[in-house]
């Protein structure tokens, strides 16, 4: 590929204009290398010369590393390959996003070149150490790596060989005036997020090479997967998309107050604290439960993304058919697996814990979050009969719900319903301890398939004895073959 313009793209980089020429047999050339041998690495670093003189630094690359195969550590040969990682190295730093757009390019970053570079500038120094001019190619590639400091290092070594160099003299003011700008940064609106408008916060650049806080993004990718500024269409996931480190580390370096506002901003988004949950409309849900979720609207999948950043904690609430609005008792459930799809969707294992009360809530980016009460039931006093009444009911309620789930799946595998079968292997994994008296009342409520209203009555009530008397009544109907009314 051919770089065009290529003395504008080089400006900065300084004693590249040209290279070497080989001659066979200098700086003590091996003489157990043929003479054939010795033509063809001359014939390839001519040719490489000519390329890169044509601004063609990828065939002068893949010259120059021909002849350094045949002749491994040659000067001349390292010094001129140098010379083509650091301007193609230029070139790709300059090259503008649009270009991409009609001509994409594929193989090394710009930083692999600049490191492939510097590594050459070390070999050459090894064998050049009283020429000026290794020292200029390993301060032009310590730049490129934006290495400043070790640069400046470099070139003062060079400048105790040859005081009057004036590529290393050049490099020096360069180096000084990039230290003194890099000490006192200039707030523009190129660290600007595009759709919040807001400092960049955990930047992903797209492949079209535009710039985007990570949560910007993808809430805009569940609406299509398209770059919101050039429309582009972008083959990317939030499991796979890493954020960009070296524009991350710019921006904290550069505006650390501006930063850390940003971060505390979307930690307050996916740390809610203890007394706030984002909430999921759907269906009542009781503790001890453990069932799946397929996520598919954009709001949710951006509550998910949150959430998975945080605690992986929800609440689980239904709208109330008497009054129209979401019921006042809910359920907190627990992400325990995520599963991100290739079309943004999540598919998602959950568990319920522990049951609240909503004080208020309020939507926030097209999803709900309430601040709430937890809620316990209200027990017996230690050492009373009603407190041993109720440890007495729930063993002897233990030994009826292993009976019965023994049964249950007896009859299920009677009828072939491998459904009921699974249901009742999950139900079993979430059995909590006896000890527990009222997570264990819930667990004998989810045996059963009941109504909402019914479920959401069980989540209202503070008496363990009644819901756990309720809840056998129910398997016992259900056992039966007739729900009661």
């Amino acid at each position: 590929m051919m770089v065009t313009d290529g003395s504008s793209l080089g400006s900065s980089l300084q004693g590249l204009a040209d290279v070497e020429e080989f001659v066979g047999g200098n700086e003590g050339e091996s003489s157990s290398m043929s003479v054939e041998r010795l033509f063809l690495v001359s014939d390839l670093t001519q040719m490489g010369n000519q390329a890169f003189r044509d601004n063609r630094f990828e065939e002068a690359i893949n010259y120059y590393s021909r002849a350094n195969t045949i002749k491994p550590g040659d000067a001349v040969v390292l010094s001129n390959r140098c010379s083509a990682y650091l301007r193609f190295c230029q070139f790709l730093k300059h090259r503008p996003p649009s270009a991409s757009e009609h001509r994409p390019l594929s193989g090394l970053d710009p930083t692999t070149h600049a490191e492939l570079a510097f590594k050459d500038a070390e070999k050459l120094l090894l064998l050049r150490s009283d020429s000026v001019k290794s020292y200029i190619l390993k301060a032009n590639a310590l730049i490129l790596l934006e290495k400043y400091e070790l640069a400046r290092d470099v070139i003062l070594l060079g400048l105790q060989i040859d005081p009057m160099s004036n590529p290393l003299s050049v490099l020096e003011r360069t180096i000084a005036s990039t230290i003194g700008r890099r000490s006192q940064p200039e707030r523009t609106d190129d660290f600007d997020c595009t759709l919040c408008l807001k400092l960049l916060y955990e930047p992903i650049t797209t492949p079209c090479g535009h710039s985007f806080c990570r949560s910007c993004l993808f809430q805009s990718m569940d609406r299509g997967n398209r770059c919101p500024l050039c429309r582009t269409v972008l083959f990317i996931s939030p499991r796979t998309c890493a954020i960009s480190v070296t524009l991350n580390n710019i921006i904290q370096k550069n505006f650390p107050e501006e930063y850390a506002e940003r971060k505390l901003e979307h930690d307050s988004l996916t740390n809610y604290g203890a007394d706030l949950l984002p909430l999921f409309v759907m269906d009542v849900i009781l503790p001890c439960q453990k069932f799946h979720l397929n996520i598919f609207e954009p709001r949710y999948r951006l509550m998910v993304r949150r959430i998975m950043e945080g605690n992986r904690r929800m609440g689980m609430v239904i709208t109330d058919s008497a009054t129209g609005s979401i019921a006042d008792v809910a359920c907190e459930v627990e992400i325990t697996e995520c599963e991100p799809l290739p079309d943004g969707r999540f598919f998602l294992e959950l568990e319920s814990r522990r049951r609240f009360r909503i004080l208020r809530n309020w939507d926030q980016d097209g999803y709900r979050v309430a601040e709430v009460e937890w809620l316990q039931d209200i027990y017996p006093s230690e050492g009373t009969r009603e407190r041993s009444d109720l440890l007495e009911l729930t063993n002897n309620a233990a030994v009826f719900a292993l009976e019965w789930v023994r049964r249950a799946r007896e009859s299920a595998q009677q009828r072939r319903d491998r459904f009921k079968s699974l249901e009742l292997d999950k139900a079993e994994s979430m059995m909590p301890t006896r000890r527990d008296p009222e997570r264990y009342s819930f667990w004998l409520a989810t045996l059963t398939s009941r109504r909402p209203s019914e479920k959401l009555q069980l989540l209202r009530m503070r008496d363990t004895k009644e819901r756990m008397t309720r809840a056998l009544i129910f398997m016992g109907a259900e056992e039966q073959g007739y729900r009661v009314q």
